[in-house]
């Protein structure tokens, strides 16, 4: 087996092909948050009956991405109150247009997207979160799932794959949650029904590289690597996108096996 470090400069040789440029470079300093976090994360764990498994899975610091299933507008709350971790999310612009909820978003370090720019803007604003060596939250299904029958869980998109490979050291966390939709369903319910169990299951994180190397997982070398740079761009593409679809499905598989309806 390569060691790590061979394994990384040959990734690196083809950062041209995957790197995702930071839109602003960095996030805006967010004060407000820890103290936020600090009174209401206890009195959201103390209200709602919350039972989290696997919160010392999380790294206390450094580049983070934790990657749920989406099922009620609760979720991200619910897993910043849980985590114990400041969490920034990806918010579409409409949340910023009214004053106190745009200075509530911008207080908590929620990062605004344009629409109209697409999702490369979008992972580009998700960089700036990871270059900053900070944890990001983020649902890989890429929107709420509507299903009404199991599995609700829905397919995984790969802009979580490749945040994960243009920031290597991150640690991608699969988490589960259960109960958010019967807490609060969209369109049905007001206000969250806190009386009713949610349940929040943390599995072990991994980074793109552990991953790459992984048999089970991306199975390959360095020495790989380095034949694909040779290769015209159009078979690099397309061996990256085979890499990313593959890191996502088995990403999806985890969040299921963790318990995601």
């Amino acid at each position: 087996m390569d060691s790590s470090s061979d394994l990384e400069l040959a990734w690196n040789e083809l950062k041209k092909h995957w790197y995702i440029k930071p839109y602003n470079g960095n996030i805006p300093s967010t004060p407000g948050y820890s103290f936020i976090r600090f009174i209401f994360s206890p009195l959201i764990r103390g209200l709602m009956r919350i039972r989290a498994t696997g919160l010392n899975n999380i790294p206390t610091s450094g580049p983070t991405i934790l990657a749920a299933n989406h099922l009620s507008h609760v979720d991200p709350v619910l897993i910043i109150a849980s985590s114990r971790r400041k969490a920034h999310y990806l918010a579409k612009d409409g949340h910023f247009k009214n004053f106190w909820l745009r200075q509530f978003m911008k207080m908590t370090g929620q990062i605004k997207t344009q629409r109209e720019e697409g999702g490369d803007q979008a992972l580009s604003s998700a960089a700036d979160v990871l270059s900053s060596r900070s944890a990001l939250g983020i649902f890989p299904e890429g929107t709420r799932s509507k299903r009404t029958e199991s599995p609700l869980l829905l397919p995984g998109k790969t802009g979580v794959a490749r945040l994960a490979a243009s920031y290597p050291d991150t640690v991608v966390m699969p988490i589960s949650l259960n109960g958010t939709r019967e807490m609060m369903a969209p369109q049905i319910h007001k206000l969250p029904r806190l009386w009713k169990p949610i349940k929040v299951d943390i599995g072990k994180g991994i980074t793109w590289l552990e991953w790459l190397e992984d048999p089970k997982g991306g199975n390959t070398s360095a020495a790989d690597l380095k034949a694909l740079k040779n290769q015209e761009e159009h078979e690099i593409k397309a061996k990256l996108a085979t890499l990313y679809r593959k890191f996502t499905d088995q990403l999806m598989a985890s969040i299921k096996h963790l318990g995601a309806p």
